[in-house]
């Protein structure tokens, strides 16, 4: 497959994804954890709209600023369809001439971010698809294509702080694809409920938090030693995490998380103020039943 046409279908896998988000879904959570599917739209839709003037030789200092901060505006699918249509055009157009753009670290032959765009638009793409529910197929062109250039790549892009640790292979091409991109293919419910989750107890939102847990959620403490105490139901998880919320000048941040199936494992940090401010660090160990958290078992580290 030569290049062009590569990156046209790539893009447009990006598009028809970005295409089918209903409206009430642009604050969902997505597989890039920091990112809403807005943010990730945008983020695409930037790339994108930097194409055009980059394959026409504008230099990073004379795109300035034009494309930061949101650029979906009012008509988010509308904007991000405009410039992938730009882009496919521009690149149809720049790539039988050759030569070469000029990006942050220096100059790139034409047919070489082409490529980059080519990965970024498939596996956001994909990210968008299984966010929103959507047709999360590749075509399998695009995946061995994009396998074989980013063989020699991967590294670069991981020691970049681009992409996230590998996930495990399964020798499934697709599967494999977003594994070395650090995606996990079975990213879904249970990933956005723990993240909306954490989010909620991490702000302190007590009633937000108790939306995603079972009525007879089961919480376990540390405290007291050795075995900690068990809550079970939801009025009683409320009281114990009232008494957690309201210690003074709360925050709990997540350093890292892991779902796999029924199970999640959450590393945190817990930090507070007050007359003697200090911070604990824990794990915790969490299951899901039905979309919802049933069981928070509590563990801090010493």
């Amino acid at each position: 497959m030569d290049v062009n046409t590569l990156y046209h279908r790539a893009v447009e896998f990006f598009a028809d994804r970005a295409n089918a988000v209903r409206q009430d879904q642009w604050g969902d959570p997505t597989p890039c954890t920091d990112w809403t599917v807005r943010d990730l739209v945008n983020h695409v839709t930037a790339e994108n709209l930097w194409t055009a003037p980059l394959m026409e030789g504008a230099t990073i200092e004379e795109v300035g600023d034009r494309f930061e901060g949101d650029v979906l505006g009012d008509d988010p699918i509308g904007s991000a369809l405009a410039a992938a249509r730009a882009a496919i055009a521009s690149v149809a157009t720049q790539l039988p001439h050759g030569g070469t753009v000029v990006l942050s670290f220096g100059e790139t032959p034409k047919a070489e971010y082409a490529m980059q765009l080519a990965a970024d638009n498939l596996v956001h793409g994909w990210d968008t698809a299984v966010a929103t529910g959507g047709d999360t197929r590749m075509d399998p062109g695009l995946v061995h294509a994009i396998a074989d250039w980013f063989e020699d790549r991967e590294e670069m892009y991981r020691d970049g702080g681009v992409i996230s640790a590998r996930c495990l292979l399964t020798g499934d091409a697709q599967h494999d694809l977003l594994a070395r991109f650090g995606r996990d293919q079975m990213w879904g419910t249970n990933h956005k409920t723990l993240i909306r989750f954490n989010a909620a107890f991490g702000a302190g939102d007590l009633d937000a938090a108790l939306t995603w847990v079972t009525d007879d959620i089961v919480f376990e403490t540390t405290s007291p030693a050795p075995d900690g105490e068990r809550h079970e139901g939801r009025d009683a998880v409320r009281t114990a995490w009232t008494e957690v919320m309201g210690t003074p000048g709360m925050t709990f941040t997540e350093e890292e998380s892991f779902v796999s199936g029924d199970r999640a494992v959450v590393r945190w940090r817990f930090d507070w103020t007050g007359a003697d401010p200090g911070h604990v660090r824990g794990v915790d160990v969490v299951r899901f039943r039905d979309g919802l958290v049933c069981e928070k078992f509590s563990y801090v580290k010493g």
